[in-house]
């Protein structure tokens, strides 16, 4: 039997509340591990935090981050951006891919606000997802960061760990945060968020977790599909946590680390537009 049999068989008969249990003893390491995760995408509003989530859909939060000083000094708020010229908005968001559907996206967005809202980010997610671009991915990012409404931002990230810890099967977002939300107090839910994309993004990758490195070991059901060997391991660590890190990268793993390989995910609402896009 392989090590990654003998993990998955240790929890198979877990109980519902040893489930819950266990979940909240991970996010209690998680948060010892990461004391500084949080939102890696630079912002100082709810709307711009609003705006850069939308455009952070297959790309990297570095990407966002180094276009949107650009794009918020031309179009400060909603009641500017609601009347720019598509083009220049493409111009300034080129880089981070599928620019034309995510011009039109934010373009439309702010002139819903404009509209709507008299250019005022709503404050409840009922009304964000109604709102060009927006899922409740977003919804739950704005919510949590911008307003201190806990919420669960399930990303790729987010979805694969739970999986991975078994904390739901569900592939499908919305079901998933259901399941993943039950198992935690409320209040919990935005740090949650930030904890479990730190540690997917530092040590669970998609194709070969750091096993052998991971302080969750003795907690995951999944222990033993990635690399088991301690050296192997450390050596495939990221960031901040990287062997040839430097002690600034440990200082400031937020304006360091937000970058990622592993493209977010896009939000339902958006991903029909991107698709007309191609």
């Amino acid at each position: 039997m392989t090590v990654a049999e003998k993990s998955a068989r240790k929890f198979a008969k877990e109980t519902p509340l040893g489930r819950t249990r266990r979940a909240r003893k991970i996010h209690r390491i998680l948060a010892e591990v990461y004391p500084n995760a949080k939102c890696e995408l630079d912002f100082e509003t709810p709307f711009q935090l609003l705006i850069a989530t939308v455009l952070s859909a297959q790309t990297t939060d570095i990407r966002v981050n180094a276009v949107t000083p650009g794009l918020f000094a031309a179009f400060p708020d909603a009641h500017s951006l609601a009347v720019a010229n598509l083009i220049e908005v493409e111009e300034l968001i080129r880089s981070t891919g599928f620019y034309r559907a995510k011009a039109r996206n934010i373009v439309k967005l702010a002139n819903e606000l404009v509209d709507e809202y008299d250019g005022v980010v709503p404050n409840r997610l009922d009304k964000l997802v109604k709102l060009a671009g927006v899922g409740r991915k977003t919804a739950n990012v704005v919510l949590g960061n911008a307003f201190d409404t806990p919420g669960l931002t399930v990303d790729t990230h987010m979805g694969r760990l739970a999986r991975r810890f078994g904390w739901t099967e569900e592939t499908d977002p919305v079901k998933a945060e259901h399941e993943i939300a039950a198992l935690f107090p409320k209040r919990d839910l935005t740090l949650l968020s930030h904890r479990v994309i730190f540690h997917g993004r530092r040590i669970c990758h998609s194709r070969r977790p750091a096993c052998g490195a991971c302080p969750l070991a003795a907690l995951c059901p999944s222990f033993g599909i990635g690399e088991l060997d301690p050296d192997k391991a450390r050596s495939m660590l990221r960031f901040e946590m990287a062997p040839e890190a430097t002690v600034a990268d440990a200082a400031a793993p937020e304006s360091s680390n937000a970058a990622t390989s592993d493209a977010s995910e896009l939000d339902a609402s958006e991903s029909d537009a991107v698709e007309n896009d191609r």
